[in-house]
């Protein structure tokens, strides 16, 4: 099952995305079938748990009355608005931390630990909304594609090996960088925490949908160009390690969001760097998740 949250016209509900691009309201097919579902969006389908996803389950082949056309809606970040700051893990592709040091010239030195930061909820955009690029904040601005982990249901000091039963379904992120605000804070946050910096999206893949998470692939295209490419696999601390690292003594909630880490071939790696400007497109695809679009434009004020 494929969840989306949309717009269509002044109506914002959620629902289940079809192969056509159509969309199934949730809510109104439940009603069609005498059965209830949230009406305030999927963070709350999410939080009701395991029997909202049976009613989806079985509403999944729902009447016409509850379609909503792919011309007449616009899909918007799976989970708007997040409740908290996105949990990110930084440095979890070897391939990646190498290309950093190697950018800067040093023997590399890969963490023996998850490496965790975040982006506010402002940071949140969906598919094909752009970025604004303000030159006056960040000269160099750079793309991460990357695995997010939605969380299905509460836990605190989760086990690694319980951790997949926690796990709601994954989507795409683009963790946009400004790196020289990154390294002038000699911290993440500043630099990853600017507004519209975390397109999501365009839609949350339910857990049971996922064959093989490992084997799922990450693209990256700049202006049609490749950037990243790689395998979850590759990943330095699995799902499992990051979850149960992240919810020592921290409860994890329904909604919850965490993005993974990305792999090499990102901008300042490149040799000469190459940074986002106006007019660029940025495009992410992963394995089963669809193609998430942005536009950078410039910002004005």
């Amino acid at each position: 099952m494929r969840f989306v949250s949309y717009v269509a016209g002044t109506e914002t509900s959620y629902g289940l995305l079809q192969d056509d691009g159509d969309v199934v309201d949730l809510p109104e097919a439940a009603a069609a079938r005498g059965e209830s579902l949230p009406m305030d969006g999927l963070l709350a389908f999410i939080s009701a748990g395991a029997p909202a996803i049976a009613i989806a389950k079985s509403v999944a082949g729902a009447p016409a009355a509850a379609l909503r056309k792919h011309a007449d809606i616009r899909l918007l970040a799976p989970i708007p608005r997040p409740t908290k700051n996105v949990f990110c893990v930084g440095r979890n592709y070897r391939d990646h931390v190498t290309e950093g040091y190697r950018a800067a010239g040093a023997a590399p030195k890969y963490p023996e630990v998850p490496q965790f930061f975040t982006k506010p909820p402002t940071a949140v955009i969906g598919p094909n909304e752009a970025f604004f690029h303000d030159v006056a904040v960040t000269q160099k601005l750079d793309y991460e594609v990357e695995l997010a982990v939605i969380i299905g249901t509460k836990g605190r000091d989760i086990a690694a090996s319980d951790a997949m039963n926690h796990i709601f379904g994954v989507t795409i992120l683009n963790d946009i960088t400004g790196r020289d605000l990154q390294r002038r804070h000699d911290q993440w946050f500043k630099g990853k925490g600017l507004d519209r910096s975390a397109p999501m999206g365009p839609y949350i893949l339910h857990r049971d949908s996922v064959p093989d998470f490992g084997a799922m692939e990450l693209t990256l295209h700049v202006d049609g160009q490749e950037r990243q490419r790689s395998t979850v696999d590759q990943m330095i601390f699995d799902i499992p390690t990051i979850m149960a690292f992240l919810s020592a003594g921290l409860t994890l909630e329904p909604g919850d969001i965490i993005a993974t880490g990305t792999p090499s071939g990102v901008g300042y790696a490149m040799d000469p760097p190459r940074y986002l400007v106006d007019g660029n497109t940025v495009v992410c695809a992963i394995t089963g998740l669809g193609t998430l679009s942005t536009p950078i434009k410039a910002y004005v004020a």
